[in-house]
């Protein structure tokens, strides 16, 4: 069995040897509702040869789930009672869960929407959970797949409002501590522009945070919440959980455009680089496994358009893999936040520029997303000679930009207009070409 546990300095994710998690996930809400298994292993194949490392589904989805059957002709639950799943219906999540091993993910589960424990908000419940029913559902997922690589997610997009909805939260995360004896790590998926840290943040059962800037527009700061979350105490490992979607209706409205692969782009680079540990990307399209337009009675106010098996292929989701490769061609454990690198302005909105370096000085990555100069501050840096080159976060390849001491401040400017990652390397520590990972 695989695990995955919190580095020392609370800050990622790593194997249980040490070896660094580099955590991508990919929204598949339904996927235990509406595919079926030769579905599911051409879903999964494909975002394994994208390199994602986590599929994120929910056991008790938010459309109807608890009346609806699944592609299998299952229903989740027995007259609706958390404590009475149904063999048949997990059965077929056990399924999903060994395909997904069986290609290197993990399944990021979300044991139930946040509306099946509320408040509903705009949701259509049913409120189905006490804390006691909830410790023993809890129990059971964790029993269930202790022996497969999972990490549970909490929350499902609502917030806590009441001590009693947070009993039915600390409830099922003890049930599942006690199902699999603490070996899945936990997390919390919170509402639109919130931090899990808000809702759940005194709890001891949460192992890192989760934020969600949401779809109310281009150019969320999502590098704010990251950074509030990176300075607060206890240090925990937070990530971009829900940034916008690609294809999604900017702020819900498709008569603004839709989001595009620049905008899944710029929530990636910013949150990680403000000090997340990954992303998760997500897409309408996707997370609904629309096929044809008789799906919009149910999934009509999230607009999707096209056919799941065609937007697998959205060139966003294709693009994430190049922030992958480049974060782990250099040294990942050691990689911090720092906008003191940037000399110039550095910008909001679509102008914001963001920061990283490795504690040591050893190497440096600055977003710019939109091809403007940007002025950087070279004496952060460690050793006599620094290596630059500009990564296309697109394409994943490099160009080079030239040599230059390592002191004082110097303008760069992309060879072009868009998007891309400056590349500062010590010369003589003789690392890699960018997103080039040495075995």
């Amino acid at each position: 069995m695989r695990l995955l546990k919190v580095s020392d300095n609370k800050r990622y994710l790593v194997h249980d040897g040490g070896s660094p998690f580099f955590y991508l996930g990919d929204t598949a809400w339904e996927l235990f509702y509406r595919l079926g298994r030769a579905e599911t292993e051409r879903y999964l194949a494909d975002r394994a040869a994208k390199e994602f490392s986590v599929i994120e589904a929910v056991l008790l989805s938010e459309f109807g789930a608890l009346e609806r059957a699944n592609a299998e002709g299952h229903l989740p639950l027995t007259d609706k009672d958390p404590a009475r799943p149904e063999e048949a219906f997990f059965a077929h999540v056990d399924f999903v869960a060994d395909k997904a091993a069986e290609l290197g993910l993990w399944m990021g589960l979300l044991p139930t929407w946040g509306d099946k424990v509320g408040p509903k908000m705009w949701g259509a419940g049913p409120e189905v959970f006490t804390a006691q029913n909830a410790r023993a559902y809890g129990e059971f997922l964790g029993r269930r797949y202790r022996d497969r690589p999972v990490i549970w997610i909490l929350g499902g997009d609502r917030p806590v409002r009441t001590e009693a909805h947070r009993d039915i939260w600390r409830a099922m995360a003890a049930g599942i501590k006690a199902g699999d004896g603490g070996r899945g790590l936990m997390t919390f998926h919170p509402p639109g522009g919130h931090s899990s840290s808000e809702f759940v943040g005194g709890e001891d059962w949460l192992d890192f945070e989760m934020i969600q800037t949401g779809h109310g527009g281009r150019d969320g700061a999502t590098y704010e919440l990251v950074g509030e979350d990176y300075r607060r105490t206890p240090t925990r490992p937070t990530m971009e959980g829900e940034w916008c979607y690609e294809n999604h209706p900017v702020n819900w409205k498709p008569e603004l455009g839709r989001y595009d692969d620049w905008d899944v782009r710029k929530g990636l680079y910013w949150s990680l680089f403000a000090g997340g540990h990954g992303f998760t990307y997500g897409c309408n399209d996707i997370f609904t496994f629309y096929r044809a337009p008789e799906d919009l009675a149910v999934y009509g106010n999230f607009t999707p358009v096209l056919p799941w098996t065609r937007a697998l292929d959205l060139p966003g989701a294709q693009q994430l893999k190049y922030a992958r490769r480049l974060l782990l061609s250099r040294p990942y454990l050691t990689r911090i936040p720092d906008q003191e690198l940037i000399a110039s302005d550095i910008g909001m909105g679509a102008d914001h520029v963001q920061a990283t370096r490795d504690a040591e000085g050893r190497h440096a990555f600055v977003y710019v997303p939109n091809g403007r100069a940007v002025t950087v501050d070279l004496g952060r840096l460690s050793g006599q000679t620094l290596a630059a080159c500009w990564y296309d976060p697109r394409t994943g390849a490099a160009t080079e930009a030239g040599r230059f001491p390592a002191q004082g401040t110097q303008e760069f400017t992309p060879a072009g207009g868009a998007d891309w990652v400056l590349v500062l390397d010590d010369a003589a520590r003789d690392f890699p070409p960018p997103g080039n990972i040495r075995a």
